[in-house]
């Protein structure tokens, strides 16, 4: 490839295309300010799988904002997609096929009730709360991630 090294042309580079450092930065500082509002006013940590398991089984008085929220949080990407400008709105691509994906989601539920909570609990809310269960949960949680994703990449 045009005079470089072999170790240069097999690193990974930059997509500059989809680098999107600024709608990165302005989700962060949203998910960051409403962690933040959902402790204030409701004395609770914002963790998606401890409120969908707050449902199972529902405790009475306990289910209506647990419902409002998981609605809103699988609502919002639709809303966006029906009023977003056109081109404004990527086209989905996943390069799964169902049963992967299906086993994927399954491990990650079974790894967020060992690890009791997920990454937007450990990772958002405990580790703004300075928890050490939640950096190393948090530290897990990347440390597997980056192992999957060599493996997946580059040895299968």
């Amino acid at each position: 490839m045009l005079g470089l090294t072999s170790t240069e042309s097999t690193m990974i580079g930059i997509d500059w295309t989809n680098f999107t450092p600024w709608s990165a930065l302005a989700g962060g500082i949203l998910i960051g300010l409403a962690a933040a509002a959902f402790i204030l006013m409701n004395g609770r940590v914002l963790g998606i799988s401890g409120i969908l398991g707050g449902l199972l089984p529902p405790k009475a008085g306990d289910a209506g904002w647990r419902v409002a929220f998981l609605l809103g949080v699988f609502s919002a990407p639709l809303l966006y997609r029906w009023l977003a400008p056109e081109g404004l709105t990527p086209a989905p691509r996943i390069d799964a096929g169902l049963g992967l994906l299906v086993l994927a989601g399954l491990l990650v539920g079974l790894g967020t009730r060992y690890g009791s909570g997920c990454t937007s609990g450990h990772g958002v809310c405990g580790l703004s709360r300075l928890s050490p269960r939640s950096l190393v949960a948090t530290l897990c949680f990347m440390a597997t991630g980056f192992v999957v994703v060599y493996v997946v990449r580059h040895l299968l």
